[in-house]
């Protein structure tokens, strides 16, 4: 009933370091607890001809360029052409893909970030994936906590669906474009090539292909996109 929420109809697991995290793994979030373990095992296999480990459990690609000012704690992988700009606020458990952009001030918890993602300015990300090449617009942000501090469930069509976590925040797939000032909230899915109209409030599972512009108004669902 819930394929549509499956890791595999979200995200191209070839465009990420961390594929072989999600071997077995029917529902994206799954992973969310075993992403620190996984990096620190993964990162001692990491070929030093390409890798740099700068402190405890962090591996730099060599190719990657990460300002002085950025602020890294482990465990991390920072992949090939990777750029880590100003003030950028790292806190540990996090991959950082190939070409991804982690930008000014903006702070990453607990983490995937799938190869050629964007999160350029401002921005928090946390306890979440962003799938390959999505881009998170100027001061969005993934709400990983419920005020109320219960577990989080996933609102679609089709029912409520447990997580069992009590911190998740967003599960974004490939080629989602999320405007700016948007929130996604926690237990938000969207689903692959979506767009998020700028200041928009996220809840639940958002179908691929939509431009959606708040809750109850999707204002459009397309189809045959272009990669």
């Amino acid at each position: 009933m819930y394929s549509y929420l499956e890791a595999s109809s979200l995200l191209d697991f070839d465009q990420t370091i961390a594929k072989p995290l999600f071997d077995g793994v029917k529902y994206p979030w799954e992973v969310l607890p075993k992403i620190s373990d996984f990096i620190i095992a993964l990162g001692e296999t990491l070929d030093p001809n390409e890798y740099e480990k700068r402190g405890e459990n962090i591996w730099i690609a060599k190719s990657a360029k990460v300002y002085d000012s950025a602020y890294l704690t482990g465990p991390l992988i920072v992949c090939a052409n990777a750029e880590i700009r100003h003030c950028a606020f790292i806190r540990g458990s996090v991959i950082v893909g190939e070409g991804a952009v982690i930008g000014n001030s903006t702070e990453l918890k607990n983490s995937i970030i799938f190869n050629y993602a964007q999160v350029p300015h401002y921005n928090y990300v946390g306890d979440s994936i962003l799938g390959y090449r999505s881009h998170m617009g100027a001061g969005s942000i993934t709400s990983n906590l419920k005020s109320d501090k219960t577990l989080v469930t996933i609102i679609t069509d089709d029912g409520r669906v447990e997580t069992g976590l009590k911190k998740f925040g967003a599960m974004v797939g490939d080629y989602v474009e999320v405007g700016c000032g948007s929130v996604l909230n926690p237990g938000s899915v969207i689903g692959r090539k979506t767009s998020i109209y700028p200041l928009s409030m996220v809840r639940g599972y958002i179908h691929e292909g939509s431009i959606y512009k708040k809750k109850g108004e999707v204002v459009e669902r397309t189809h045959g996109f272009c990669e």
